[in-house]
């Protein structure tokens, strides 16, 4: 096993005027331009007292310099701590003193967040040899502990050119050294939550890093010049082992969208920067589904046709190139998914045309990669085979055929959660399994079907056990629901429906028109379903669920 930043650092070195991380229509960044940010927060860190194995926080939307920021606290040899932007300014502070963050990098709209409360800094500053907050643009001084980060910070450029009086070159760049081990801790990763509304800080190694690259470089060796347009949270670990570690470990070109991917915007800026591959997770799939593709197959002639053998052919293949022209249509790699279960209408569509995509499976735990499988060989329904870091059983007699937790063993598992030894050894079995807290089976030939979450599951009066997430999947296909949880009250199933009421005013429906025909085919599923299964009654929502940054429904706030 080789470590990451062995990687990076021969990266930047024989690419160094290669463009590596570009704001997509704003700032671009060669690697070797990486490599002069880098310096610059190195010295600030020397200058500034901080040594290997300190932890530094970073609290920002995604952006190149959110990479900069990333790659000069892991090459430096400190711990990055890196905090979704969805976090509360409040509970970043106090994440910050928990994990002993030395210094906060931030952006303009997490600084006004944390200003908004004197509280926050004053919680920062309870970590021991606390030094400050600086801006992760121009690395200026937010708050500090003293006078001494002005100064570094009001010189860096001096200080630089001290360093470095004919600039840097690539023979300058020298990251990696004996000292980095993979038992190092480089990241405490906070996890989102979907299940509690408490946050724990996963600890990982350099070896959990280090082996989801090598199996990314294994999938792609050769991606140099590649392009890879990043929508994923660069604070989560999907959107960090390969959106970022990946990409620039082998000479590839990282666009960063900004905002929110509409699929408007998301499609456009695919098909600008035409990337060999995309990570996304299944709602951004799904929307653009809703929006581009079912209003057409649902329609005459499209329908009839798409029931008529070789005639369905000709609108699928006419739908698949459509999709590939407005993704780019340079995939090699193809769609990678993950995150949550793909849409089973959205999959069967997506198979029949034959489109380049996968679904993987992953948690922070693991750095995150779990499962994984080529677009020639994935089997629909499944979230691959087993990745090569991993070894995966089913807590279940029969494997194949009863469900039971998945759990997982091997270099890329966590050390645990930040000095909370009480759920460290509640998340591992006695034998040494992390336990992922999701069910599922395994076929003959190791292909891993998840079928939902256990702390999801719903216990009737009878002793079934439920797993709300494939009856929601059944919901969610119906006309004018955008979105659905089930959940279990007073001994009855109750479907919480978010419904489109935009889309039944261009049918011409009121919203009462609406919410009944949601209902209505919400009751008539229960013909569908077991009798322990059936839904009592429907609950209409108005408003979008409260959502992870990798919009999965945060689903502890609708018990």
């Amino acid at each position: 096993m080789r470590h990451f930043i062995s990687y990076f650092n021969d990266s930047v070195k024989e690419h160094w005027d290669l463009p590596a991380v570009t704001n997509y229509g704003k700032e671009s960044y060669t690697y070797g331009q990486l490599a002069e940010n880098i310096a610059k927060y190195h010295i600030l860190f020397k200058e500034t007292g901080i040594v290997k194995g300190d932890k530094i926080a970073l609290y920002a939307r995604n952006s190149a310099e959110w990479v900069i920021a990333y790659y000069a606290t892991l090459t430096y040899g400190a711990v990055t701590v890196p905090f979704l932007p969805d976090f509360l300014a409040s509970a970043v502070a106090e994440l910050s003193e928990f994990s002993e963050c030395r210094l906060l990098i931030a952006d303009d709209i997490a600084i006004k967040g944390l200003n908004e409360d004197k509280a926050n800094f004053g919680r920062m500053e309870n970590v021991k040899d606390f030094i400050g907050v600086i801006a992760i643009k121009g690395l200026g001084v937010v708050h500090a502990a003293d006078d001494s980060l002005g100064t570094v910070c009001g010189n860096i450029e001096k200080l630089f050119s001290k360093q470095y009086p004919d600039g840097i070159t690539a023979d300058d760049v020298n990251y990696y050294n004996d000292s980095f081990g993979m038992e190092d801790i480089v990241e405490i990763s906070f996890t989102s939550g979907t299940t509690s509304a408490t946050s724990k800080g996963v600890v990982l190694p350099a070896r959990s890093l280090s082996v989801n690259l090598e199996f990314g470089r294994g999938i792609v060796p050769e991606c140099v010049g590649g392009n890879v347009f990043a929508i994923l949270p660069m604070a989560h670990m999907f959107g960090q082992a390969f959106d970022i570690l990946f990409p620039l470990s082998g000479g590839a070109h990282i666009y960063v969208m900004p905002g929110k991917p509409t699929p408007a915007r998301l499609i456009g800026g695919l098909a600008a920067v035409k990337p060999f591959m995309f990570l996304t997770v299944p709602l951004v799939i799904e929307k653009i589904f809703k929006s581009k593709v079912f209003p057409v197959v649902r329609k005459f002639p499209a329908k009839l046709l798409l029931k008529i053998p070789g005639l369905d052919r000709i609108v699928l293949n006419k739908i698949r190139n459509s999709l590939l022209e407005a993704f780019g249509n340079n995939f090699t790699v193809g769609v990678i998914i993950g995150g949550a279960a793909l849409n089973r209408e959205v999959e069967d569509l997506l198979k029949r045309m034959k489109f380049p995509y996968t679904v993987g499976y992953g948690m922070t735990e693991c750095g995150p990669l779990i499962s994984y499988r080529d677009k020639s060989e994935y089997v629909k329904y499944s979230c691959g085979i087993k990745a090569s870091p991993i070894e995966i059983r089913i807590d279940s007699a029969n494997p194949r055929r009863v469900l039971g937790e998945i759990q997982v063993k091997g270099d890329a598992v966590m050390l645990g959660y930040y000095n909370n030894e009480e759920a460290t050894k509640a998340t591992f079995t006695p034998d040494g399994w992390l336990k992922t807290g999701d069910m599922g089976i395994l076929d003959a030939k190791g292909n891993l079907f998840i079928k939902g979450r256990c702390k999801n599951m719903i216990l009737t009066g009878s002793g079934q056990n439920i797993y709300p997430e494939e009856i929601e999947d059944k919901i969610n296909n119906l006309p004018y629901v955008i979105e659905s949880i089930v959940v279990g009250r007073k001994n009855a199933l109750v479907a919480l429906v978010v419904v489109d009421y935009d889309a039944g005013k261009k049918a011409g429906l009121t919203d009462e028109q609406v919410d009944k025909i949601v209902n209505d085919n919400v009751l008539a599923l229960n013909s569908e379903l077991a009798a322990y299964s059936k839904i009592g009654y429907t609950e209409i929502r108005r408003e979008p669920f409260e959502k992870t940054p990798k919009q999965s429904i945060r689903r502890f706030m609708y018990k």
